[in-house]
């Protein structure tokens, strides 16, 4: 039981809670700012009103998240100086670097332009305030990279040595870092995820008003770009973890092995598709495998050698000194496949709503009536298949906004979870990076009143997301049709001085 509830135990308990919580809200953040402004680009490109609605909509939502987003990963980052200074004082010179760029450059850049879009549209002309959502994505992009290429440098440390004098890691390189294909491969796959993310999420909120025969108009134009943009985003998620993967098994071995449960290295190694074992005798009992296809991955050749979970630890021993270097196998063996599960649904998912839809919105000219009055059936029935199975259809695809939440969940556990027992791999033990005067109470009462909070904070998330949804777009007022075309200006005032408030 004191085992269990020990101070290290506990702290990465919170903060595996509130890093998992937080990362809910980081793919979100990022889609649907880049959503939002494709969509109204089109308003801008057409003047079409459906598009402004849609701009409107999915901008709501996206506030509604990046709010919580910011709060949540304030918390997050305190979370190094309550639970783990003595990780902050032996590499808080190099992981401070990022931090401090995300926070002085990326995120300070997000708020301005996300303040002068949020207020700006009745006092900017169009394209200027059509730049501002441009420059929140590209915010939004920044901060991903910058704290990504700070947890890579966990995952793989460059740029960086140690000064023995002093006791701790200091930055040498601070180019290689941001720069080491760590983190650029981990940045295609996280952005490529976040995007799966988006669509999945826009699939879902369309499906559900198109089954209700509400906002047709708009929400046939979200759902096609919600379609398109998880097919493509689970192509490149698919491509990016192949690349993820492959700079993993160079680097983190480890990792690849538990991955797989693959106890002794084989030549071709297999790829499991289910395994159960024994860890502490390191071997499975059963195991369903792909003969070569682990070697491919890894390796792009049928043929090459895969080093096992026992080989690796100890080649670690004898590298490190004693002591176990395996991770959870159980966690890290089934994250990877939960991950790799719901990602490639949505896909799949995705992909079938673009065969459903490839013609329903070519609608006779009888039935172009009002966009609330689209008979049901006309936008869901697919003649090959019926309208039975293409009901159930979006009906599922109401719940798949959910399986890229939960893919990004079991991916972030599986890629922190199977670096164990490093904190920084290779250079700095898990145990050896927690706060050593917080005690097990302390940790404990954090943790749970952490806990408490975000329950909570769920609870608002969900009602407000779901108030707004339900909600639809919203109707649109002289003012959003007919925006100022000079810089707080009015456009019916146009001939009119230029005038500030303030």
């Amino acid at each position: 039981m004191e085992l269990a509830l020990a101070p290290e135990t506990l702290a990465r308990w919170q903060f595996g809670i509130t890093t998992v919580y937080h990362f809910l809200f980081v793919p979100l953040t990022i889609s649907l700012a880049a959503l939002t402004a494709g969509l109204q680009t089109a308003w801008v490109r057409t003047e079409k009103e459906k598009y402004l609605r849609a701009t409107k909509f999915w901008g709501k939502l996206f506030l509604i998240n990046i709010a919580m987003g910011v709060v949540t990963g304030i918390v997050q980052e305190f979370q190094f100086g309550m639970n783990w200074s003595d990780y902050s004082r032996f590499v808080g010179d190099i992981f401070g670097a990022p931090l401090a760029f995300e926070a002085l450059l990326a995120f300070f850049f997000e708020s301005t332009f996300i303040g002068l879009w949020i207020f700006g549209w009745d006092k900017l002309p169009k394209k200027l305030h059509l730049a501002c959502i441009w420059m929140v994505s590209l915010g939004t992009f920044l901060s991903a990279y910058f704290i990504l290429a700070a947890n890579s440098w966990m995952q793989h440390p460059v740029g960086y040595r140690i000064n023995e004098s002093r006791g701790r890691a200091e930055l040498t390189d601070f180019w290689a870092v941001l720069t080491q294909n760590t983190a650029l491969s981990q940045a295609f796959h996280t952005l490529s995820a976040s995007f799966l993310t988006g669509g999945a999420f826009m699939v879902g909120i369309a499906a559900f008003h198109l089954l209700r025969k509400k906002h047709v108009r708009v929400m046939k134009t979200s759902l096609r770009l919600g379609l398109v943009t998880v097919v493509v985003a689970g192509l490149l998620t698919a491509v990016s973890g192949d690349v993820l993967g492959k700079v993993m098994f160079k680097q983190q071995p480890m990792k690849m092995a538990a991955a797989e449960a693959l106890w002794d290295g084989q030549s071709p190694a297999p790829f499991s598709v289910f395994a159960y074992g024994d860890v502490e005798k390191g071997h499975n009992s059963v195991a369903v495998e792909i003969p070569g296809l682990l070697s491919f991955l890894a390796d792009d050749n049928f043929s090459s050698y895969v080093p096992g979970i026992n080989d690796v630890n100890k080649a670690e021993q004898e590298k490190y000194g004693p002591g176990d270097y395996r991770p959870n196998i159980p966690v890290t063996f089934w994250g990877f496949r939960w991950m790799i599960g719901f990602g490639m649904t949505s896909f799949a998912l995705g992909l079938a709503g673009l065969w459903f839809t490839r013609k329903k919105f070519l609608l006779p000219q009888h039935l172009r009536v009002g966009e609330d009055e689209v008979p049901h059936l006309v936008l869901f029935r697919n003649k090959a298949l019926g309208p039975t199975l293409t009901t159930w259809y979006w009906r599922a695809a109401i719940l798949t906004l959910g399986f890229p939440l939960l893919a990004n969940s079991w991916g972030w556990i599986f890629t922190e979870m199977g670096r164990q027992p490093w904190v920084v791999y290779g250079v700095l033990r898990t145990g050896d990076a927690v706060s050593p005067g917080v005690s097990q109470g302390e940790v404990l009462t954090s943790m749970l009143t952490f806990t408490a909070l975000y329950a909570i904070l769920a609870v608002v998330e969900v009602k407000l997301l779901v108030k707004y949804v339900k909600a639809g777009p919203p109707e649109l007022t002289e003012a959003d049709l007919n925006p100022p075309t000079k810089i707080g200006g009015d456009s019916r005032d146009a001939d009119k001085p230029m005038a500030f408030s303030y």
